[in-house]
């Protein structure tokens, strides 16, 4: 009987004290998961196609994205014109418009920053997007510079654009009705359109500095007195052999806030693009 009992004493014991045992929770974050820290007054927002990545970037109006896309792409554009007597400020207005300032679709899963759509002789990358008609195929490019060098070949290579080319070069609204009227394209109000941003924002100025033309007294006052938030000194033109790592350490930035400085999602810069970077 005594054993029965020291045995059942024996069994409470044990009992008790596996009942008063901590219990351990353990927790684990996704698969992927990225964070990082926020700076005080900064809202974390989505950036990407992975909805669990968290960049400390603000939130920039629309305007601003708008200047900051002149600011990074207007020596391609005069470039451009130069080349191929395409008019900066019509490279600079379709570009914003199609590609939603970089911001677009195509442009951030594509580097399309015109809407040109594969066509027959097109061998590169493709997507497929519904525009006109449901699942259209769109160019795909590495980097948005192909895309600019793209739009000047679609241009100057096909024979429906040919009757641009014998407009004047600082007519920008000519061009603009001319690009509609060869069928770029179906929007009867893409004309206005791109007048409007050129008109906006003052893109007729880069046209003038290619052509050589001196700018009126009311157009340069202007000049003056817009930098397109941006103070030039604030900005660096990339050069041949320059990398995000190249240009960031220039300037005691880390990769990530050159990126979030610039809005940009890929790894590839092009000669003659131009950063913010202070």
């Amino acid at each position: 009987m005594l054993k029965k009992i020291f045995l059942l004493l024996l069994i409470g014991t044990i009992i008790g004290c596996g009942s008063s045992k901590p219990v351990i929770v353990t927790t684990k974050q996704p698969v992927n998961w990225k964070y990082s820290k926020t700076k005080q007054n900064d809202k974390p927002v989505t950036s990407g196609s992975n909805s669990n990545t968290i960049t400390t970037s603000k939130t920039m109006t629309t305007n601003e994205l708008i200047k900051a896309y002149i600011a990074q792409y207007s020596s391609v554009a005069m470039g451009n014109m130069k080349t191929y007597g395409i008019p900066a400020s019509i490279i600079l207005a379709q570009g914003i418009l199609e590609s939603g300032a970089g911001k677009g679709d195509l442009a951030l899963t594509a580097n399309n920053h015109f809407g040109i759509k594969c066509h027959n002789d097109w061998t590169g990358g493709k997507v497929y997007k519904d525009d006109d008609s449901l699942q259209e195929c769109f160019r795909k490019y590495n980097q948005a510079s192909e895309s600019y060098q793209d739009h000047a070949m679609v241009l100057t290579g096909k024979k429906r654009y040919s009757s641009l080319f014998t407009l004047p070069k600082g007519d920008y609204k000519a061009w603009a009705k001319g690009l509609k009227d060869a069928g770029y394209a179906t929007d009867p109000k893409y004309p206005e359109k791109l007048i409007s941003y050129i008109e906006s924002y003052n893109l007729g100025q880069y046209d003038a500095k290619v052509l050589g033309k001196e700018i009126a007294k009311e157009e340069a006052k202007v000049l003056l007195n817009d930098n397109f938030n941006v103070d030039q000194a604030s900005l660096y033109e990339i050069q041949k052999g320059d990398t995000f790592y190249s240009v960031s350490r220039k300037f005691n930035l880390t990769v990530d806030e050159l990126k979030q400085k610039n809005n940009l999602t890929e790894n590839t810069l092009s000669i003659g693009q131009k950063l913010i970077v202070k």
